[in-house]
This record gives C-alpha cells, sequence and structure tokens, in this order.
C-alpha cells in the first residue's frame, strides 16, 4: 500500500515514509493498514476499535485518539507533513487520504 511518502508493504510488515524505514507498534502498523486500506472512507473509532484492537476490546475509544496521535507524531518525524494524511473527522472518526488531494 502506498500514498504519497508513504509506503506500507503488508507481507514484510514494514513502513516507509520518505523512503527511510520507522518503527511502529503492532497496533499502530495495524491502525495504519486500515486506514491505508479504506483510503478516502472515514472510519469510526468504533469501526477502529473492532478491526484493529478486535471485537473482544472493552476500553474506551480515546485508545484510538492516542494512538492516531502516536502515529501522526512518527509519522511527521520521518517527513514533514507526512501526518496530515490522517485526517479527524469531527464527531466520526478519521479517514486516510492524499494530504495533496
Amino acid at each position: 500500500l502506498s500514498c504519497g511518502p508513504i509506503e506500507l508493504c503488508v507481507s514484510a510488515h514494514t513502513v516507509q515514509v520518505g523512503g527511510e524505514p520507522i518503527t511502529l507498534t503492532l497496533k499502530e502498523f495495524d491502525l495504519l493498514r486500515t486506514l491505508m486500506q479504506n483510503e478516502g472512507h472515514v472510519l469510526s473509532r468504533r469501526q477502529l476499535l473492532e478491526d484493529v484492537w478486535g471485537m473482544t476490546y472493552v476500553g474506551e475509544t480515546r485508545t484510538v485518539d492516542v494512538h492516531i496521535q502516536t502515529l501522526r507524531q512518527k509519522l511527521a518525524a520521518a517527513v514533514e507533513g507526512a501526518d496530515a494524511y490522517i485526517q479527524t473527522v469531527r464527531g466520526v472518526g478519521y479517514v486516510f487520504r492524499d494530504a495533496e488531494a
């Protein structure tokens, strides 16, 4: 999966931003993969909890917000502006879309 400077290889379980590898936790990787696989589609926090943490996850939806924040920080640290690909849809959830579109 790739969009702009972000390249995610599911089979190798790697992420590169601007050609440089970045280290993500398992949940950060799964969250980015889910967002990229659904590029352009808004995913609610509940959907992300179900897809990334599993149906049995019992917790607050703030967990998603915290993971999104750290994921954005890691993307931005690799390439300035890379964090803009993960966009917040107020009151709904998150969407992955080309920041330049």
